[in-house]
């Protein structure tokens, strides 16, 4: 899924490749176009369509997004369109008579979803504190990443000269190995 805001105050949310045919979702799409997101909630609660738990998610994150990032009241959101395309399709096949194969289609959707205000202007939060808050955050943030940044580079030093020594005494040892060796092979016969 994935949101943006456009013109207006409107908050476009996407679901891709829905496992449900365009045919069928488009059925709920048209049901819910144009309710006010609580009717539309309700709507969806009870609806028996396959496709209802996934329009319902749809609309939550849709909503959830609209309230924490532009500040937006849940009670003057309605949904202004939603437009199912149709998305990939698998193809599958099926044995028939005579040994032929018969191509089954399995469709997948597209659903974008839009919500604006009925008021536009009404209820909404402010932001900017958040905003001034969240940057105060980063920068503190940024600097704990820095001290600790220099912390796991003199680690690494460490750690890199320990690695160094130990393959070196390993070396010698192969070496120390392999002059033992080297003396079995080529030693006279005669012994």
């Amino acid at each position: 899924m994935s949101f943006e805001l456009r013109d207006k105050m409107e908050v476009k949310a996407q679901l891709n490749n829905l496992r449900r045919s365009p045919r069928k979702t488009r059925l709920i799409a048209k049901m819910l176009c144009g309710l006010d997101v609580k009717e539309a909630e309700n709507q969806l609660k009870f609806l028996i369509k396959g496709s209802a738990p996934n329009f319902e998610k749809l609309l939550k994150s849709a909503v959830s997004n609209a309230e924490n990032n532009f500040g937006l009241s849940k009670d003057n959101l309605y949904i202004k369109n939603i437009s199912v395309n149709e998305g990939t399709k698998l193809k599958r096949w099926l044995p028939r008579a005579y040994g032929r194969a018969s191509l089954i289609l399995k469709r997948t959707s597209h659903i974008e979803m839009i919500l604006a205000e009925r008021v536009e202007g009404k209820d909404r939060k402010k932001l900017e504190k958040k905003n001034e808050i969240k940057d105060v955050k980063l920068e503190e943030i940024e600097k704990k990443a820095e001290k600790g940044e220099e912390e796991k580079k003199e680690d690494k030093k460490e750690v890199v000269k320990e690695r160094e020594t130990k393959e070196f005494a390993d070396e010698k040892k192969k070496i120390e190995a392999n002059q033992g060796f080297l003396k079995k092979v080529f030693r006279r016969k005669s012994m």
